[in-house]
């Protein structure tokens, strides 16, 4: 079965003023969806001075509600000048799993922009 490539989240970007922002991506079809058996999928998210917190959700649920979703991964910038968290450029993350749903949620969010986020499967 070929494989798909999706935006999941798009040109998001602080206002600058330092105050704490949270969003909430939508939903979108994992291979459990689609009923593939690889359960394969890649994360790619592209960060101009980016200081926050990245999570990629899941959920196995095909209606789901608020506490369904569980966290794959979870990565916290916390500077755009610290070295050991460059929050500059690309990142990639892989996990598998035959999930129905993925969404992005980024959290304690105080500056930089998002430039995008992609979802193959």
């Amino acid at each position: 079965m070929a494989s798909s490539s999706e935006i999941i989240l798009s040109n998001q970007v602080h206002p600058g003023d330092s105050t704490t922002e949270t969003v909430t991506g939508d939903d979108f079809k994992g291979d459990g969806y689609y009923g593939r058996s690889d359960g394969f999928h890649t994360v790619q998210y592209s960060l101009d001075g980016f200081i926050g917190t990245m999570v990629i959700q899941a959920t196995l649920a095909v209606e789901p509600t608020s506490s369904d979703w569980f966290t794959l991964t979870e990565t916290t910038h916390a500077s755009a000048n610290d070295s050991s968290s460059n929050a500059d450029g690309g990142f990639l993350y892989n996990f598998t799993g035959n999930y129905v749903w993925v969404r992005a949620y980024i959290s304690n969010w105080t500056d930089g922009t998002i430039s995008n986020i992609l979802l193959n499967h």
